[in-house]
Parts: C-alpha cells; structure tokens; sequence
C-alpha cells in the first residue's frame, strides 16, 4: 500500500522519510516550486527547500530534564532524521538546539533525493479523492491553501477547522501569590473557581500606562487579520480609552473582594489549564506584543509580581483542525459513527473580499473569549447528516434540518464557526472503509517545530504500520511522544488550541510521591527518567526494518 505524504514542510519531510525507512513507497507533494524559472512560494516562504524554517531557527531547550529536552530525547532514540540533521547543523545558542537553517533544508533535501523510496511531486493537492488506495499524511502546515483547506472542512466538517489563534498567556500556578488573590466566579455563580487578581485605581493606571508602552511583535503581511469590534488584542483595546479594558476583560462587576467586601477597580481572571490546577490562563489577555514586553507588563499584576510563564500571548495565523472531535491517538481520522439520525452542524460567515478568514465575536467579559468566523458563503444552515440504507454502496446523505441555538464556548481560541461544538466526526463520501488519512505537524493542533517533527516521526511510524497491514500501537501516555498526542486528542474541543510540549502535558507523579518531593527539579527528573522508560519499552517493541 502506497503513502502519500502531502506537505514538504517539518512534519512532511519527517514523515515521508520515517515511512520510507520502514520499508514503504512514498509520494510526497509540495506545492512550493519553481514554475517558468520563478519560485512559487506561500506568503511566509523565501525558498522552494524543504523543511524551511520561517521563523525562528531555534529547536528549544537543550537543558537537561526539561519538557523539550525530553521530547527530543525520545525523537533521537525513535531515529528521527530531522532531529540527526539538526544535530548536525547546529549553532551555538546557549541551552538551546539552534540550526544553520540553510544547511537544516539542504540536508533534508539531499536524504529525500537519495531514498529510492520517495518520488517528488511539485504540485498543489486540492482534492483528497476517495478512490486513492493508500495511506494519506496531511502535513500542510499553518499555511494550507484555501483550495485545501476547503477540501479538509468537506472531509470533516465545516467549523472543524480554525485559521487564527488567539492564545492568552498562561502562568504555573506555584509562582501565583495566594495572598494577593482571592477565589470568586462572577456573581458567585457555580463554584468559585477563578482566581481574581484585583486592582485599585492606581495600580490599573500603572498597568495601563506600561501596557501603552509596550513593544508589539512584528506582524507579517500575511499575518494581518481583518478584526471585528470583539476580537481587538489588549493593547489595541487600551487604546481605545482608560476604561475600555475595564468594561472588557478586566470588568470587576460581580467580582466583590470578600476580604474587603469591596469591588475592586478592575480584575484580572485567571482560570485553570487542567484538572490538576498546576497551570492558569489570563483569560481574554490574548496580545500581540514582545515576549520580554509581555513578562514586564503581566508582573505588574497583583499577585503575578514573580509569575513564571508558561506560555506568553498571541494572535497569528495558523491552520489546525478540532483534533479532540477528530483524530484518534494514532493521528488518524476517526470513522463516521454508527446510528441514526446524526447531525453535522453548519454555519457560514458573511462573505467579505478578503481571502484570509475573518475574526469575529463579541468580547463581553473575562468568561468570554474569541471565535473565529470562516469565509461566508451563503446564509446560515443547520444540516442533519442521516447515514444511507444498507447496501453495497452505502453513503452518508446531507438533509436541511431547523436551524439551532449556536453555542458560545468560553476560554477558547480563535476559530470557524462551530469548532469544538456538537458536531460529528467526518466521513468520506461513497465509501465504506474509507482510506486512512493521518494529520502531522500544526495542522493536526500541536506549535512548534520539535513539535511538528515529533507528529512527523509518529505519522510515518504509523502510516508505515497501516500500509504493512498492521494496526499501529500507539506512543505511551507517560513518554512525551504520547503525552502530545494526547493532548490534541484528548483536550476540551470548546476550548482546544495548539500547544507546545510542556510538563503540565505529561504525566504527573503520584500525588504521595508528589508530596514526599518537594524539590521540583528532582519531580522533573523523575517525570523524564520514567518517560524515557515508557518509550524504551515502546520502542524496543516496536518491528524494526531489516
């Protein structure tokens, strides 16, 4: 059985030359090319390489016993190529794994050129046909084209697909101080979950003043988004007047400080990652401003003066699907689920000239956060999807059905219509096993480069699996591997956004050896040392190529 890889990025590239190691024939498409003796590129490429890396050329912390180390630790012992050519291309950068990027997409190019297996297409894919007998690995990256990204909506769903984040900072809970804050949910209504950061009317007007101050990130060209009134980031909020923030995300009423029985001036809200509390969001905090500008205005926070931040704030743009609603824990697409009278919801935005997706929302209070309205195409519709009379060609058929309420999710990024709500897994049409499609790298919900590669090495390892006739075992819940995995797969759908590898992913120790370790260094190192031998064993397994 054929695979075809469809993206020559990070993950692409990964996968196609991980299946390829493993004995399988490999088609890997990537739209970039030079056409007439002129590159034709995305709006974030310089070159037609493979593996470019855009951004920054950094692979993240080499430190020991930290999240990213583990992760590429794991990726070196699974034998991932693009790690081996980081390795050596690298370039002084401290504790971190950073690439001559040049020389990083000139060796990914050679190895693609020299393994028999792999033949090239450049070409743009827009149609994922149903009669193609193989394995497919969807790995376009943050920058899919609109011809397929309106191919993957067809194949799962409209409003399963988000084509901005808005991500608010998020903070490790032991660096919060208790004595500053105090618990309260709006109204006091259902339990008091959030913590409240108030402030008074000097301390608003410190924050504010530095806020106005501070340096915004660069943003792209290709990077602008078209906002509405609810999607506006904090600074351009502020700017808008001294108390804009404080009708918005900071607005204290029905926050009352029961240590003073006063209202504050203004709150920040801080609401739980997990069900384990190690780890808050600064809900509606979404911001597009520097890292370091970040860190000094968020300290100005009552209670966050000695924050360690997990995560800063962005707005970018970024194709990923609701991987919770559609992938399993081997990255592939579920199946269309048996019953009757199934529904798919679907909703367009109103059309506007621009190509790109439109932000839109209305940002009511801290509670409340950002969607995300795709491309309008026509006016609202709700679709019941019925599955077919049995028979030798069984399909699924699309019926109108009465419009229903639309669902607001709180605490979520930017996204389609609909993504994260009721809706149901996909289904390719006229077909009873339909082909395996797996999703790598950003598409499939994970940010990063480490992170992109690590989904590349397991969707090569698992499509090379499925196409030898085999059922791919998925990477363990305690490596690093598998807690990424299990992240995009496992999350709330309403509030799914990408995420990078983290300690706060992988598996905790058990609250009884939590608490006889008090040193969090030795925690991490235990987390690590008990990761590694969950891989190993996983690893050692696993059928190696002859």
């Amino acid at each position: 059985m054929k695979i075809r890889v469809i993206g020559g990025g990070l993950a692409g590239c990964e996968a196609a030359l991980t299946a390829a190691h493993l004995g399988c024939a490999v088609d890997l498409y990537e739209m970039r090319a030079m056409v007439d003796g002129q590159p034709r590129l995305t709006p974030a490429h310089q070159t037609t390489d493979f593996g470019e890396l855009v951004c920054s050329n950094s692979l993240k912390s080499e430190s020991p016993n930290t999240a990213p180390w583990l992760l590429k630790q794991e990726m070196r012992r699974g034998g991932s190529a693009l790690l081996r050519f980081a390795d050596e291309t690298a370039v002084p950068a401290g504790h971190a794994l950073a690439v001559d990027r040049v020389e990083f997409s000139r060796r990914i190019g050679e190895a693609i050129a020299a393994q028999p297996l792999i033949r090239v297409f450049r070409e743009e894919v827009t149609r994922l046909d149903a009669d193609f007998d193989g394995v497919t690995i969807l790995a376009t990256g943050p920058l899919t084209s609109d011809a397929l990204s309106a191919e993957i909506e067809r194949l799962t769903g409209s409003g399963r697909l988000a084509f901005y984040d808005s991500i608010s900072p998020i903070v490790e809970a032991d660096s919060i101080d208790m004595e500053r804050v105090y618990m309260a949910a709006r109204w006091d209504k259902g339990t008091a979950d959030y913590i409240n950061c108030p402030m008074d009317r000097a301390e608003f007007d410190t924050f504010l003043d530095a806020l106005l101050a501070a340096e915004p990130a660069e943003i792209k060209e290709w990077e602008k988004a078209d906002y509405f009134e609810g999607c506006l980031p904090i600074e351009v909020l502020a700017r808008r007047g001294r108390d804009t923030l404080r009708f918005g995300p900071m607005k204290p009423v029905g926050l009352r400080d029961p240590r003073t029985g006063k209202t504050p001036w203004a709150v920040v809200q801080l609401r739980k990652e997990n069900l384990r509390a190690d780890s808050y969001n600064l809900v509606g905090f979404q911001n597009h401003l520097k890292f370091g500008a970040q860190a000094h205005v968020l300290r100005l926070i009552p209670g966050l003066e000695n924050a360690r931040f997990l995560r800063y704030g962005q707005i970018h743009r970024n194709t990923y699907i609701c991987a919770p609603l559609l992938l399993d824990e081997t990255l592939r697409l579920k199946p269309a689920p048996e019953g009757p009278d199934e529904t798919l919801r679907l909703k367009s935005a109103p059309k506007g000239p621009e190509k790109t997706r439109r932000l839109n929302s209305a940002l009511e209070g801290p509670e409340e956060t950002l969607r995300l309205n795709s491309a309008p195409k026509g006016p609202d519709e709700t679709l019941r999807l019925k599955p077919a009379p049995e028979g030798p060609e069984e399909t699924r058929r699309l019926k109108s059905a009465p419009e229903g309420p639309e669902e607001n999710s709180p605490g979520q990024a930017q996204r389609s219509p609909g993504i994260g709500g009721e809706q149901t897994p996909c289904a390719l049409e006229g077909r009873r096993e339909p082909s395996p499609i797996l999703f790598a790298g950003q598409l499939s919900g994970v940010e990063g480069y480490t992170e992109s590669i690590a989904t590349g090495l397991l969707a090569g390892i698992y499509a090379a699996a499925i196409a030898h006739g085999e059922e791919p075992v998925p990477a363990p819940r305690a490596s690093a591997l598998g807690s990424l995995v299990h992240y995009i797969v496992h999350a709330d759908p309403k509030h799914f956004q990408p995420a990078n590898i983290t300690f706060d992913l992988l598996e905790p120790l058990e609250e009884e050896l939590r608490k006889k370790i008090r040193d969090k260094k030795e925690r991490h190192r235990l987390v690590c040392e008990r990761s590694l031998a969950a891989f190993d064993a996983w690893w050692n397994a696993m059928p190696k190529p002859l």
